[in-house]
């Protein structure tokens, strides 16, 4: 059985959709291939991850799979929703990948051309001047001998690489901490080439020859990581330096120097230079001490470049060998918005950066430091700024940044990457977890939200032609109350003694939002029936994403406690333009005047009748947007927790008449273009 399908991922299967793939084929007894049709690839093993990245499928490529086997036709189905859904990859907004809009970087004023100044790619926004450290590599000898015992060698490199495992969880449990949950799933694609059945089979062939494990493991792993770093894609070119990153942190187990230390030991605050660093090396260097990053070699889409952006660490990449070339303790001046740096400078353009440093700063710190503050506006009208979540790491790290609360938990986090569904047990203590931290903070969480691009294989959804407009999110939980009801009775479990309040996803019609609210009494009622403390006051709401819900919000208005509105689902079906889809992705600006009329209607239908309003969607925290959608009347923002600050700062420079004024005229507008400059005008200083 074959398929022809085109991967619509934004960046194609780069490292951690292809694992996702793989994942799922490991699920099926049938031997499966794949393919890149587009660039006429040989075939590989789609249980490999490194097959799938080598055959280097970007963005609207076509592959070929084809499946042989007993279970050969649900194996094809499961990759087909795979697939088509996008290996559930949300679209992550930039500031969602630490590039903020707000504040403006500082621009640079240094000379224009010297062979002081390095020009490199931009890594991570920032300015640091300090000494440079220059990473020093420690080649480790690779031993290579002949007439090896297969048995003794193989289990030499499985206890390496058991150990190398239990290194990279530890790594991904640090960077969950320091950079949050997104960016911590890099190591576990890392964990995944320890186990791909393609260099495990080469290296065994090799050991069968009589070969040591160091030389095989490393020969393959050198090969590999050649192939991929010759693709013509650079997100995908970049994995090259992922795989020998793990490649040889097993090879320290096998030569017995696991000792050694990941990183440098910094006495000083200090620019680090290296040729290249891998995701580890980055992982384990100290914060505190490290003023910036500056590469040799990589891109932006560098899973280096991807954390110093998350750990707000300047860093230029790509600067060429130039870069090699600095001196020990040499000064240096990192711009990593321009992308550049200066040598030896001048005591004129010292002081400068250290001007642009501190502008930079004093921005960011005071947003920062005021960030637990309420963000109420010049003229005294508080508005609740909370976030976007889906952890529990994520919660504590919201806290941190001035969430007032939680906006939107979005709960698959607990049904995403597992064969089966979670117990109601597993999701009270996931639930309650989160709710501990919030402590008395409001938390909104959304119910179930699968299908469109979200699946789950043990649930078994139906191919769809569309599925963004089929059986998905509250339509799914309506039918299947052994999903819905466990979640509810968890939900209603854990909130004892908490601030609850419960959103009802893609609600359309009277019914749903009816058929909701009776399962929340079903769930309550069996709970009182066995004695079970449970939430006894919780706000029920609904999602306002669907134009049937936007029209008629009146008369939803009189069946729940609150809207959220999900400007992301709103955006694309009022445009009738799907949201992965690059073609029509000029279209799914939420700044359009006709979903920011919708956004007026839902607000008005809502405060008629004394209910409150929030915007869970991008454009809650799209530094544009927010002067608008307080002259709307929204009450509550929630966003991803990286831009609480800024959010707040920008609430703190408005008032609400001159934001209702600038609503007013904006929505008179004819497109998003004009409606973005005349709030930039409008906000000018």
């Amino acid at each position: 059985m074959k398929l022809q399908l085109v991967v619509i991922n934004p960046t194609g299967l780069h490292a951690r959709p292809a694992a996702i793939f793989t994942a799922a084929a490991k699920k099926f007894e049938s031997t499966i291939r794949i393919r890149n049709l587009t660039k006429e690839s040989e075939w590989a093993n789609a249980k490999s991850v490194l097959g799938v990245l080598g055959i280097g499928v970007e963005c609207n490529h076509e592959i070929e799979i084809e499946v042989e086997g007993a279970d050969e036709a649900n194996a094809a189905e499961a990759l087909r929703h795979a697939i088509e859904n996008r290996l559930g990859e949300e679209v992550v907004p930039v500031q969602a990948a630490g590039i903020s809009t707000f504040p403006k970087p500082v621009s640079g004023k240094f000379a224009e051309t010297s062979e002081r100044i390095l020009k490199g790619i931009p890594g991570a926004s920032g300015i640091a001047i300090g000494p440079a450290h220059l990473w020093q590599e420690k080649s480790l000898a690779v031993p290579r001998y002949t007439g090896c015992d297969f048995a003794t060698q193989s289990a030499r490199l499985t206890s390496a690489r058991e150990a190398a495992r239990k290194e990279l969880e530890s790594l991904q449990a640090k960077i969950a901490r320091d950079a949050g949950v997104s960016e911590s799933k890099i190591f576990e694609a890392h964990q995944m080439f320890l186990d791909d059945p393609t260099l495990l089979e080469a290296v065994e062939n090799f050991l069968h020859q009589g070969l040591n494990a160091e030389a095989v493991w490393m020969d393959q792993v050198t090969e590999t990581a050649n192939v991929l770093s010759k693709l013509s894609d650079a997100t995908l070119a970049a994995r090259a330096a992922d795989l020998r990153d793990v490649g040889e942190r097993v090879l320290k187990y096998l030569t017995g120097e696991s000792a050694v230390t990941e990183g440098m030991n910094l006495v000083e605050a200090s620019v680090v230079i290296a040729r290249d660093l891998t995701p580890s090396q980055t992982a384990s260097l100290d914060k505190s001490r490290v003023l910036a990053f500056c590469t040799a070699e990589g891109g932006p889409t560098a899973h280096t470049a991807i954390l110093a952006r998350a750990l707000q660490i300047p860093a230029v990449v790509g600067l060429g060998n130039e870069i090699l070339s600095v001196s020990e303790n040499e000064t240096l001046i990192v711009n990593g918005a321009a992308g550049q740096v200066t040598r030896q400078p001048t005591e004129s353009e010292i002081i400068e950066a250290q001007k642009q440093k501190s502008e930079l700063e004093e921005i960011y710190e005071h947003a920062r430091d005021s960030a637990s503050e309420p963000a109420i506006t010049k003229d005294g009208v508080r508005v609740e700024v909370v976030a976007n979540i889906g952890s529990v790491e994520e919660s504590r790290k919201a806290l941190e940044l001035g969430a007032e609360g939680i906006g939107l938990l979005r709960t698959e986090f607990l049904y995403l990457r597992r064969d089966t569904a979670p117990s109601e047990d597993e999701q009270y203590e996931a639930y309650k977890a989160i709710f501990d931290v919030m402590q008395n903070r409001p938390v909104v969480v959304r119910t179930l939200d699968i299908g469109g691009d979200k699946d789950l294989p043990y649930l078994d959804l139906p191919q769809e032609e569309n599925p963004f407009l089929g059986w998905r999110a509250i339509r799914i939980c309506l039918e299947r109350s052994d999903i819905f009801q466990p979640q509810l009775r968890a939900l209603l479990r854990a909130a004892v003694g908490h601030y609850i309040r419960i959103m009802f996803p893609m609600i359309a019609t009277l019914e749903e939002i009816r058929a909701a609210k009776a399962a929340v009494i079903m769930a309550s009622d069996a709970l009182r029936s066995k004695a079970i403390p449970f939430a006894q006051k919780v706000q029920l709401g609904m999602m306002v994403e669907i134009p049937s819900a936007a029209v008629m919000s009146d008369i939803f208005a009189r069946e729940v406690d609150f809207f959220s509105i999900g400007t992301n689902d709103l955006t694309q079906y009022t445009m009738a333009a799907e949201r992965t889809n690059k073609h029509v992705a000029q279209l799914g600006d939420a700044m359009h005047p006709a979903v920011l009329r919708l956004i007026k209607q839902i607000t008005d239908s809502a405060h008629e009748s004394g209910r409150w309003v929030g915007i869970c969607g991008e454009l809650g925290g799209d530094a544009d947007a927010i002067p608008v959608l307080l002259g709307i009347g929204v009450n509550e923002l929630s966003m991803v927790p990286a831009l609480i600050p800024q959010a707040k700062a920008i609430i703190r420079t408005c008032d609400i008449s001159s934001a209702r004024r600038l609503a007013e005229e904006v929505l008179k507008l004819d497109t998003a273009h004009t409606v973005r400059l005349a709030v930039k005008k409008a906000t000018e200083i």
